[in-house]
This record gives structure tokens, C-alpha cells and sequence, in this order.
């Protein structure tokens, strides 16, 4: 979808017909999910809605409530790590069709996704819901998703902008970065949502960039968004992402959400107003927001036109989620050809652990939503093996109830805590307009506004009831003949405003899956989580892994799919997993969550990047994946194009030697060994995933256009191809490389 003449002309001559407070109206929330209208104009509100898993639950229009109907049970969406996980970008296009279909149908004119912030570290708390370590898999990935949702007359909204990497102190965190590592590393994937996917919305991130806040940052918003990308949609702050009047309104920030229901109060409210009446803030800044909603809103159709009327928890939605959940499981490990289980022959399967038996779409923050249903682990296994086999099932560790997720949390989470740490439910906004921040404890606004992960405390009594479910689950492991312990972590540890402290398993997994590894050493384990865990204390005990992100609605039918054997898994891993997180290039070279400065030392030494280039072992490494089938690469051709001097045409053949049908990941990565500048081992540049029956032999072919080659020269302020030889390389991992070619550009 893109923004027309047409559009643009609708928006001026609207906009010649409002008076200010109108124009005020339409840039800032007079509901918790929706700017205000102008009726006499026949100007409609813009209704938003989380999230990147499904549309969010009907909230109050004035309080953090839920509505309590019915109406409003939603397909459940695989999170976007697995859509990545799929490599697969004709599934990110129907996930993204169903996505804005949904919400279109649900009456929604923005969707406030894709996640796509790259994952910096692992203990991130929002981890789940961004796509990749990789900024070209994660915009390959993201601009098909993105096109898909806007086909239905709903706006993407793309977030968080940018380096959003974690969520303590999220509101007050600064980031410094180079130049170099912001271009290569943090905003590709944001360009491409812009350039090649025709975004209409941004998402403003919460933190600090260099000192200046992503919303009221002018290089960030202006000289990068609107002058060199061409941007035309509108940019949305987070939710309460505003905090000054003047500094947001002066940028190309266009629209203001937040948590309180002072909609009046807010900074593009009644304190914008009396900017503008007094001649701090004027007027043509105004004009700039209003004419960008209007010409989004526009495009859209809300404005006259005929538009799409969406629809919802159709079978074809359904179909969509459970597609992309099979093409999303990894099988990390498979020594012995441990899987597939044979249904046939397994008469007793014990299930253990209890994210084998649990729900995961009513938490993890803002991308919560109502699912229509959610197949778990146990009841996809049940429901595949049927009644010829008995299926039983034990907890095998405990998890303490915990308090459930107030409704209000999202407001909780940015509460002003004031002199003498009281906490009020004011709204910052109010008498901050002149550009001072309210005053907490030492002159400091102080904001509960991320944390990180409180250590567990263990009781006598849960350190019992423990030891009791670990024996139960270690005597029932050796009399069965199959055993598959699901465990991992959950929204208690993947979570908006939290981060974790590493990467242990929670709940004392690690001990349960030892014993039960000793008691029955074919016990096949699956990880689920949003988050890579540590896994060396067991990754060479175990014969068989199975990872699996949080998979949406038919999450636990498709996993079944996969250790049954009905499905061959094609996933693969969009991220490395670590030993632990302190072998990870942002805890070891930068820092992380642990102070209100943070600094991007490692540069462009992100995930894979990192390792390889130093060679830091790691558990499972980036694009790993194995198959019930195995496939040979052979014959790389890599040949300079005509047209460009700078590109190159790449192909090779590749053919399943084995006796399934199944789905390989080519991927192609870049090296240049003879760079003037410090460049990683390799990179990502292209893939292609295709399906080949057994026997067969197919032609993979690829286009690579000079920026495949290029890399950010701080000093030209571009990006840059050195003339010389580069290598290609032809793989089914960053560490599993079949075959290599050479090119020279001149």
C-alpha cells in the first residue's frame, strides 16, 4: 500500500478546514486506543490495537479494563521469533495478511506490529515478540509480514524506534552506539519497513538515543526517517513514550498515546494548545502531524472510498497459525535418529513438565490477546496418538502461583513515584510542558518503568514439593516407553517490563532433567521459550532436542506433528544460543540492564557476527536446523552481473539424499578477507528455502546487489564497496558451510 496524490491532496484540504483544537484532537489519544474525530469533517478516530500475536482483548476506553464480551476471542499468532524461525517469507506474508485481517475485522485501523529491534542479548524481556539477532533476516522476514497486514486497509506499526534492547529502566536508559553498528546492525531492518514495505506507521521506542529521547530525537525521526528514507506515515509514540511538550512537538513526532486517562493532560493536549497560542511551538509543526494523519488515514480509506471490512477466527486464520507453528520448530539434536516416535509402536508415553500443559496468550505483556483456543504439548500429543496409546502425564517441577497480571499493570508500570515515594496515579504530563520533568526523590523523576527478574526464593516447603514431583517424574521416566520432558520458561520470564538475570532454567528444570536423562536416557527434551537458556549441563546427555517458541493457537498440535513424525521440521534458529549469556558480545565487551548508560562496545559484533568471528564456542549455533532427511549442496557458481558491477548472480544445486520429503534453508553468506576495515567472518545476505522430495535435485538461485557487499564508512557517511574479492559461501548454518565461491568486484 502506498501513499498516493490523491492522498495527499484529501489531507490538505481537510486540514485548510480545522480550527487548532481539532487539529490537536486527531494527534492525540482521547481514549486509551484511539485519537479523537472530527465529526463535522466527517474525520473518524483511529482506533490502535496491540499486538504482533493476535488483536488485543477490548479495553475501557478510560481505564486499564477489559470489556468482559465475547466478541472478542481472536486467532493466536505464532510470536515473531518463530515467523522468523519459518525463514519462510510466503508465511510471514500470510501471517501478515491474517493479522491485518483480524484487526481490520475487529474495527482496528492500526496494528501496532511488527516487533523488529534486533535482539542484542538474550535476557531481553521482549525478546519473543522481535524477530532475529540479524538485521537481513529480520527485514526479509518483517517487509513481507508488513505488506500482508496493510492489504487490508490496517496500518502496520512498526516498533520499537529504535534500540529498543531492554526493558529496565526502558524509559530512562540511553544508548550509545557508533554510526557504523546504528547503519549495519539496528536501523537495515527499520529501512526496508520503510523503503520496501511502505510502512505507514513507526512506533517511537522509550529510551534515550545519544543522550535525546527516541521521541523527541530529530535525527532519529527527521534527518533519518523522513530525509533519507522518504518517509510519509505517521510516528506513534509508545505508550506514554512523551514525556515534554515542546522537544516532541518540534521533531517529526506526529501522534501521542499514553496509560492515563487525562486525555486533555497530554503533551499534544491542552499544553500543545497553549504552546502554540503563546508562539513557542508553531503552527506549520502542528499542520505537519495533522497532514501526515490525514494522508495515512487517507490511504487507508477512512475517509471516503470503499474499505475492506476485515473478518476473524475463520478456518483460514487457523490454518495460517498452524503452518507457520510447524514450519517453526527446531530440531536442534537428533543423534540415533531418536526421532520421529514411532505412534505405532509406543503403547505408554510419559509426558513431563509443566509447560507441557499450559497457555501461554493471556500473558507477556501488550501482546497478551483472547485466544479463540490454544492447543498445548499434551493435548496435541493426546490428540495425534489417540487411544491406542496411553498417555500420561506428571508436572516434574513445581512453579509457585505467582500473582496473576493485573488488568492495570501497563499503567502501574509507569507510575510516577513522588516525594517520599508515594506513588500517585497523575499523570506526568501535567505542568511538564515548560520542559521540566516533575520532581521526584532528589529532583528525579523516578518510574517504575522495567525491571529485572527478582531471584527465586526457595521455601522449605517449595524446595519439598520439588524433591516429591522430581522423584514421582524420575521412577514413572524408566518404565515408559517413550518420554518427552517439555519445559523452558514461560511469561513469568518472558515479559514485557522485565529482564532476566541469565539464562538458567527456572524452576530447578535443570536437576529434573538430569535425573530424568539418567533414568531413561532416550528421554527426548523440549525447550519452549522466547529466550535462548542455558542447556550445556544436559546438551550432550540428551540424544534428542526439540526447540519451540511460543507457537500460537496450534502451537501444541503442530510440536506433535513434529516428534510424531507427520511433520519434518524444517525451522530454523534465527538466533544463536549461547553456553551462557555472559559469553554474549553485549554483556562481555558492552553492558546491559544493569545502569541507566548503556554502550554498544561491541559495535557491529552482534549474535553470530560475535562467535564466529572470535570463535566463541556456543551451544547451537545461528540458521541451525536439522531435518528427518539430510540434503547435499553442490556446484556454486557466483558470477559478477553485467548491469551492476558491484552485484552478483549466485547458484548452486541442491538435493535430498534421504528418504523424506522435507524443506532446506540455503543460506548465503558474505566474506571479505581482504577488507581495509574490520569486518565479521560472515554475513547473512540471502536465503532460500525449498522443498524437495526425497531423490530430488533442485537449482537455488540468488541475486545480490551491491549492498550485499557494502559495509558503513563513518567517514564517506555511506555505505561503501570496496573493489576486490569477496567469498561466497553456500550453507545450512552460519557453522555449517557446504560450499565456497569467489567473486571480484571492481
Amino acid at each position: 500500500m502506498k501513499i498516493t496524490q490523491k492522498d495527499r491532496e484529501k489531507a490538505e484540504c481537510l486540514l485548510k478546514e480545522l480550527t487548532l483544537k481539532e487539529k490537536l484532537n486527531i494527534i492525540h489519544g482521547t481514549g486509551l486506543f484511539h485519537t479523537g474525530a472530527v465529526e463535522r469533517l466527517g474525520i473518524p478516530a483511529v482506533y490502535m490495537s496491540d499486538g504482533p500475536m493476535g488483536v488485543r482483548k477490548e479495553m475501557k476506553d478510560d481505564a486499564w479494563e477489559a470489556c468482559g464480551n465475547t466478541e472478542d476471542y481472536v486467532t493466536y499468532l505464532p510470536c515473531n521469533s518463530a515467523i522468523a524461525s519459518t525463514w519462510n517469507r510466503e508465511l510471514a506474508y500470510a501471517c501478515g495478511q491474517e493479522l491485518g485481517e483480524e484487526a481490520r475485522g475487529r474495527g482496528k485501523d492500526v496494528i501496532l506490529a511488527p516487533g523488529i529491534n534486533i535482539k542484542r542479548s538474550p535476557l531481553g524481556g521482549r525478546n519473543f515478540e522481535y524477530m532475529s539477532e540479524d538485521p537481513y533476516l529480520t527485514a526479509q522476514q518483517c517487509v513481507p509480514l508488513i505488506q500482508g497486514i496493510q492489504e487490508n486497509d490496517v496500518a502496520a506499526c512498526v516498533k520499537h524506534y529504535a534500540l529498543n534492547h531492554q526493558e529496565y529502566r526502558r524509559l530512562w536508559v540511553n544508548v550509545e552506539v557508533s554510526e557504523r553498528a546504528l547503519r549495519e546492525i539496528y536501523l537495515p531492518a527499520f529501512e526496508a519497513a520503510v523503503k520496501q514495505a511502505n510502512v505507514l506507521s513507526v512506533m517511537g521506542g522509550y529510551n534515550l538515543f545519544r543522550g535525546v529521547r527516541c521521541c523527541e530525537n530529530g535525527y532519529l525521526l527527521d534527518e533519518i526517517l523522513r530525509k533519507e528514507w522518504g518517509f510519509e506515515g505517521v510516528t506513534i509514540s509508545d505508550w506514554g513514550g512523551i514525556l515534554r511538550t515542546k522537544e516532541s512537538a518540534q521533531v517529526g513526532m506526529d501522534v501521542e498515546m499514553s496509560i492515563y486517562n487525562n486525555f486533555d493532560e497530554y503533551f499534544f493536549a491542552n499544553p500543545l494548545e497553549e504552546a502554540v497560542e503563546r508562539g513557542e511551538i508553531a503552527m506549520e509543526k502542528v499542520d505537519e502531524k495533522v497532514r501526515r494523519m490525514l494522508t495515512v488515514m487517507s490511504a487507508l480509506h477512512m475517509l471516503g472510498g470503499e474499505r475492506k471490512s476485515g473478518c476473524y477466527n475463520t478456518a483460514a486464520h487457523r490454518d495460517v497459525a498452524l503452518q507457520t507453528a510447524r514450519e517453526s520448530v527446531i530440531l536442534l539434536k537428533n543423534e540415533e535418529q531418536r526421532l520421529p516416535i514411532s505412534k505405532e509402536k509406543t503403547k505408554k508415553l510419559l509426558v513431563i513438565g509443566q509447560n507441557a500443559d499450559r497457555v501461554y496468550s493471556n500473558g507477556g505483556g501488550s501482546s497478551e490477546i483472547k485466544a479463540l483456543y490454544e492447543i498445548s504439548p499434551l493435548a496435541g500429543l493426546k490428540a495425534l496418538l489417540g487411544g491406542n496409546t496411553k498417555v500420561d502425564y506428571v508436572r516434574g517441577y513445581y512453579v509457585p502461583e505467582l500473582a496473576s497480571q493485573d488488568e492495570k499493570w501497563q499503567e502501574s508500570s509507569l507510575k510516577e513515584t513522588g516525594v517520599l515515594g508515594e506513588e500517585t496515579h497523575k499523570n506526568p504530563a501535567s505542568g511538564m510542558d515548560d520542559g521540566r520533568l516533575a520532581m521526584g526523590v532528589n529532583g528525579q523523576v523516578d518510574l517504575r518503568d522495567g525491571q529485572v527478574a527478582e531471584p527465586e526464593i526457595l521455601t522449605e516447603e517449595i524446595r519439598q514439593k520439588r524433591f516429591e514431583l522430581l522423584q514421582e517424574a524420575v521412577q514413572m521416566a524408566a518404565t515408559y516407553d517413550e518420554v518427552i520432558f517439555v519445559g523452558g520458561l514461560d511469561h513469568n520470564y518472558d515479559v514485557e517490563n522485565q529482564d532476566r538475570r541469565d539464562m538458567k532454567l527456572p524452576y530447578g528444570q535443570e536437576e529434573v532433567i538430569e535425573a530424568v536423562l539418567a533414568a531413561n536416557p532416550n528421554t527426548v527434551l523440549v525447550m519452549m521459550a522466547g529466550s535462548p537458556v542455558e542447556m550445556g549441563s544436559f546438551k550432550d546427555k540428551a540424544k534428542a532436542i526439540v526447540w519451540q517458541w511460543y507457537a500460537g493457537m496450534e502451537g501444541g498440535t503442530a510440536l506433535a506433528e513434529v516428534l510424531l513424525g507427520d511433520i519434518n521440521p524444517s525451522g530454523k534458529l534465527p538466533e544463536t544460543i549461547p553456553f551462557t549469556h555472559t559469553d554474549c558480545s553485549a554483556h562481555c565487551i558492552g553492558t546491559f540492564g544493569d545502569k541507566d548508560e548503556t554502550e554498544y562496545k561491541e559495535g557491529i559484533y552482534v549474535g553470530y557476527r560475535y562467535y564466529d568471528t572470535k570463535q566463541v564456542p556456543v551451544a547451537f549455533c545461528f540458521g541451525h536446523g536439522l531435518s528427518y532427511t539430510e540434503f547435499a549442496y553442490r556446484d556454486i557458481q557466483a558470477v559478477p552481473m553485467e548491469k551492476d558491477g558491484a552485484g552478483v548472480k549466485v547458484s548452486c544445486l541442491v538435493k535430498n539424499t534421504g528418504m523424506r520429503d522435507g524443506k532446506e534453508v540455503v543460506q548465503l553468506y558474505v566474506a571479505a578477507p581482504n577488507s581495509a576495515v574490520d569486518r565479521p567472518a560472515k554475513e547473512l545476505k540471502g536465503y532460500e528455502k525449498v522443498w524437495l522430495q526425497a531423490g530430488e535435485e533442485k537449482l537455488v538461485e540468488f541475486e545480490l546487489g551491491k549492498e550485499a557487499f557494502s559495509y558503513y564508512d563513518e567517514n564517506r557517511k555511506c555505505f561503501y564497496v570496496q573493489p576486490g574479492e569477496y567469498q561466497i559461501m553456500l550453507g545450512a548454518s552460519a557453522m555449517d558451510i557446504r560450499l565456497v565461491g569467489s567473486v571480484k568486484l571492481r
